[in-house]
């Protein structure tokens, strides 16, 4: 039962702590105005010069969507897809969908086809990552200032624009208010827990956190990336790349990589091992603690991207012919696997399993 919520109140669940309803005033005006402010940045941040790379009296000017042609030019189609997707295509799509529905709602015309427009927005918010791209870029800026001078042109000034409103939409879309607009009250009731059901859930997780650990050791032991300066090759690992970053003096820096891209992967595959073996042999206790930690893969894995992004910027802004140029490394696709893989890992694991206990669902 939700009670009347008032102006910045929240429903929450007595047991597990989860926000269950917000409430702000005015909400769908809001919600509406930030995705149509940030549709208008997106469009402004593609037309116009992104980055612009100076060396030897040389210089590399891209906007966005050149440097995703670069990446396609040098044999990266993978890596193009990976970077236009995760940072234009599907928050373009969010931010479309959500203004879609939140117009519907401000004027309080629901159409059917909300229904599957409400399940796709959700579905797609966690592979957007135009926030984790900028931190990329960001990053990107301070490794190579040593090597060349970087300016900035209005795209990037747009993108930052456009991210800024895309996190405000999202911090004002209600996912379950939304949902009881969009089903008139009546929201879908999950599919019932049952033993074949927990057990489909645990073995996809088994297989995917395996499969995530396999992929782990080459993302980790290639190189990620290829600097070549005079027709020197010099490879780079995740590790080597931190290292330097250190001895450069770039520490915060330096520490955001080893965390983003070190730390949080193994974090990760290690608390979702601990769930999915608690409950595949019915451990009962610490339910509350379990479904914490659970929900902390589900929100910190995708941060781990950053890596991934920083190659993409680095490899379609340093493209100088025989005098620096940067190339992606094996590893950089293994890496990208492993964020995928575990993030995937988190949406089939079923978290109901840690309430109900499998010898719950055999009685």
């Amino acid at each position: 039962m939700l009670p009347q919520l008032a102006h910045r109140q929240r429903a929450v669940c007595p047991r597990c702590g989860h926000t269950l309803l917000t409430y702000r005033r005015n909400d769908a005006e809001i919600t509406l105005a930030y995705a149509i402010s940030g549709l208008i940045f997106l469009s402004l941040s593609l037309p116009f010069n992104f980055l612009t790379f100076r060396t030897s009296g040389q210089q590399h000017h891209i906007n966005l969507p050149e440097g995703l042609a670069v990446l396609v030019d040098n044999n990266y189609l993978s890596l193009a897809i990976i970077t236009g997707l995760a940072t234009l295509i599907l928050p373009g799509m969010v931010l479309t969908g959500i203004a879609g529905m939140s117009l519907g709602r401000f004027i309080n015309h629901p159409k059917p086809y909300f229904k599957h427009v409400h399940h796709w927005v959700n579905l797609l918010i966690p592979w957007s990552m135009a926030e984790i791209f900028l931190v990329g870029t960001l990053v990107s800026l301070i490794k190579i200032t040593s090597l060349a001078e970087v300016t900035v042109g209005l795209s990037f000034y747009a993108f930052i624009a456009f991210t800024l409103c895309m996190t405000l939409c999202l911090v004002y879309y209600d996912d379950h208010r939304m949902a009881l607009w969009v089903y008139h009250g009546d929201v879908p009731a999950s599919p019932p827990l049952d033993e074949q059901t927990a057990s489909k859930s645990i073995q996809r997780t088994w297989a995917l956190i395996f499969t995530a650990c396999l992929l782990y050791i080459p993302a980790n032991t290639l190189p990620i990336m290829h600097t070549q300066l005079f027709g020197k090759d010099e490879p780079s690992t995740i590790i080597g790349g931190i290292i330097s970053l250190w001895e450069s003096g770039s520490y915060p820096v330096a520490l955001v990589i080893l965390v983003a891209s070190v730390i949080v992967p193994v974090v990760k595959i290690g608390i979702l091992l601990w769930l999915n073996y608690s409950v595949q042999y019915g451990v009962n206790n610490s339910q509350l603690t379990r479904i914490r930690y659970y929900r902390f893969t589900e929100g910190i894995g995708r941060w781990s991207m950053i890596d991934v992004f920083v190659v993409a910027v680095l490899v379609s802004l340093i493209q100088l012919g025989g005098t620096i140029a940067v190339f992606p490394g094996p590893a950089a696709l293994a890496f990208c696997a492993v964020v995928f893989i575990t993030m995937i890992a988190a949406m089939t694991f079923d978290s109901r399993l840690i309430w109900h206990s499998r010898k719950q669902l055999n009685e």
